[in-house]
């Protein structure tokens, strides 16, 4: 019996100095610089939210500068200011509809007859989902379209980990807003014909995924105010 309960107080102090020599003195459940993957995510997120707003106040101030130029002629503005247009860098106003998607209720179960009782998956948005809605609107004929807080632009990506939209830089969880100025009848009939909003309905008529469209009225998207300058990977010399 003694030497089983020296054996029992060997293993406790061995524990005890490994976990010593570890935290090195600090509190390791709660030291500041052991930071979760989420908080640097919604850090990164911030911060990149920052830069735009500041590259969109440069923008302004070049824009300013150039109109005091007047070595171009107005042919060249013009022109100018359409490609602009285009390239969704300018504020736009028009009629305009919002596509709101939400995940379901964590405890859904199926509310229609032979239908499988939900997984997980089943009862989230995915990247598909928000894809299927912006390129419906696209087919509708909108001049221009806002996820959340930012303006899509021609290399704009939707891309999604989890149930979490990752857009331009930024970080967003649900409800997802999509606005789209145009023709709200097309932009709407645009959603009813599409077949991968019609995958969707089912999931929200069986499990309670969320589904809300609504005509807004006149409104005023913002320019995109991130970087346009393309991206790429470049191999390691």
């Amino acid at each position: 019996m003694r030497v089983l309960t020296a054996a029992v107080f060997a293993l406790a102090g061995l524990i005890f100095f490994t976990s010593f020599n570890t935290a090195k003195g600090t509190n390791i459940r709660t030291d500041d610089s052991l930071l979760k993957l989420s908080d640097l995510i919604h850090e990164r997120s911030k911060k990149n939210g920052e830069l735009d707003e500041s590259n969109a106040a440069l923008r302004d101030e070049v824009d300013t500068l150039a109109e005091r130029d007047d070595g171009s002629t107005r042919t060249q503005d013009a022109k100018l200011a359409g490609l602009e247009k285009r390239a969704g860098t300018q504020k736009l106003k028009g009629e305009a509809i919002t596509v709101t998607l939400n995940d379901a209720p964590p405890d859904a179960t199926a509310k229609l007859p032979g239908y499988p009782e939900p997984e997980p998956d089943y009862l989230v948005i995915h990247q598909q989902d928000l894809q299927a809605v912006v390129n419906a609107l696209w087919q509708g004929g909108a001049k221009g379209i806002k996820v959340m807080d930012q303006r899509l632009i021609s290399t704009s990506a939707v891309r999604c980990v989890g149930n979490t939209l990752i857009l331009q830089g930024r970080v967003y969880s649900p409800p997802y807003k999509i606005t789209a100025v145009g023709d709200p009848g097309k932009l709407q009939q645009a959603l009813s014909e599409s077949p991968a909003i019609q995958n969707y309905m089912v999931y929200v008529n069986v499990y309670g995924l969320g589904w809300k469209v609504t005509e807004d009225g006149p409104v005023t998207l913002p320019g995109y105010s991130g970087t346009v300058d393309l991206q790429y990977a470049q191999p390691v010399e």
